[in-house]
């Protein structure tokens, strides 16, 4: 009997260490995939103007993975090396903290958690195993080493300062760095408490979504059971991240919440990753009237490359979505989107970022258009959104004084 338990404890310890060792590898590697299907031939033209371009993408998840960011990956969708390739000036990484169980885009329940399962299996920090609070300290925590790693190739984007370094140093002949900016992906992440805003901004965090898949304090998502409004509390954080300079993500919020969040807006707004209802009819994309009111704010709308978002994953269709976004409210409110590592299927990961500017060029799109769409935009509303409200007031007050 004492044999047979030694057997079975061995095997235990075996089976435990083979987890820890390649299941967090399996998951990242089998849920962000390539379709495999057959990609145009990119243009000596597009070629060209690509590497001249300033690239900037609103939505990644590879901070969720276990993955090096510095590491050239054979799997996944994003690595510092690919973010070279691709020509990426400023990539936003987004946190996710809590995914549901049996995940869809039509009703979801806050009870289950994904990523549990995953922190655990990663051997992150103990503390990051039952608070969603740590597990985004965890992901800063985590672009703040990569940033240190990296030799100064990789640089933290924390205010307009930063952005203006970044891209003068790109001007000056350093196109291999790149910006990395900490978003949320939904803000249950601050478990109800008012004060853990200031927490996550002090970690660097400067963009955030209400919401994720489920309804939360905050708000109702697209997603969720309710699909309600904003709260209270949803409100009032609002006005916060506004008022420090935190920008406002209306990605995944229920259409109630959506025009709540337009209609009291101060600042610009994004939509960071999705599609366009007229182009996919898919509940997660915007419709018309709030493509149109997301533009009164200044803000963007970033563009998915997966079907959910396109109906599809060819650089065609990522266009089609541009296109009716531009010819609806004006160029200036195009951007891209692409929610890579985010358990999606797309068609090129980020090295091949050229396949979208070839679209662009095939779809009659101007040189000076291309440029706006693939990160003129984003870096405008980026960096207007980053200035503090004091900052604004006192930029208007020393104009008002020059007048």
């Amino acid at each position: 009997m004492r044999k047979i338990l030694l057997i079975i404890l061995m095997l235990t310890v075996i089976a435990a260490i083979a987890f820890f060792a390649f299941a967090p590898r399996y998951f990242d590697s089998t849920n962000n995939i390539l379709d495999g299907k057959l990609l145009e031939p990119v243009s000596e033209e597009a070629t060209a103007l690509h590497k001249t371009l300033t690239i900037v993408d609103l939505h990644s998840d590879s901070l969720l993975w276990q993955r090096d960011v510095l590491g050239d990956n054979n799997y996944g969708h994003m690595d510092l090396p690919r973010l070279q390739q691709g020509n990426v000036a400023l990539q936003v990484f987004s946190s996710v903290t809590k995914t549901p169980t049996g995940q869809n885009y039509d009703n979801n329940n806050s009870d289950g958690d994904n990523v549990t399962l995953l922190v655990i299996g990663q051997l992150q920090p103990v503390r990051t195993w039952t608070s969603l609070l740590e597990r985004s300290l965890w992901h800063a925590t985590k672009r703040d080493r990569t940033v240190e790693e990296s030799g100064g190739v990789f640089a933290a984007v924390n205010n307009g300062t930063d952005v203006t370094s970044l891209l003068a140093d790109r001007s000056a002949g350093s196109t291999d760095r790149t910006g990395a900016l900490l978003s949320i992906e939904g803000l249950h992440n601050l478990e109800g408490k008012t004060e853990s805003l200031d927490v996550l901004y002090d970690a660097g965090f400067r963009m955030a979504g209400l919401t994720h898949f489920f309804d939360n304090e905050l708000a109702g998502s697209m997603h969720g059971e309710e699909k309600g409004g904003l709260t209270p509390f949803g409100r009032d954080i609002v006005r916060r991240m506004e008022e420090k300079g935190m920008i406002v993500d209306i990605a995944h919020l229920s259409k109630k919440a959506t025009a709540e969040v337009l209609a009291m807006a101060t600042r610009p707004l994004v939509s960071s990753h999705g599609g366009v209802q007229a182009t996919c009819d898919v509940n997660r994309n915007l419709t018309d009237d709030e493509i149109a009111g997301l533009a009164k704010t200044g803000g963007v709308i970033g563009v998915g490359y997966w079907e959910g978002a396109i109906c599809d994953t060819s650089p065609k269709a990522i266009v089609a979505a541009m296109k009716h976004i531009r010819d609806l409210v004006g160029i200036e409110h195009v951007a891209l989107g692409s929610d890579y590592d985010g358990t999606i299927t797309a068609r090129f990961d980020t090295s091949g970022l050229v396949h979208i500017t070839n679209a662009l060029l095939e779809e009659g799109f101007t040189e000076e258009e291309i440029r706006a769409i693939m990160g003129e935009n984003a870096i405008r509303v980026i960096s207007e959104g980053l200035k503090p409200a004091s900052e604004l007031a006192n930029a208007q007050s020393i104009e008002d004084i020059a007048e």
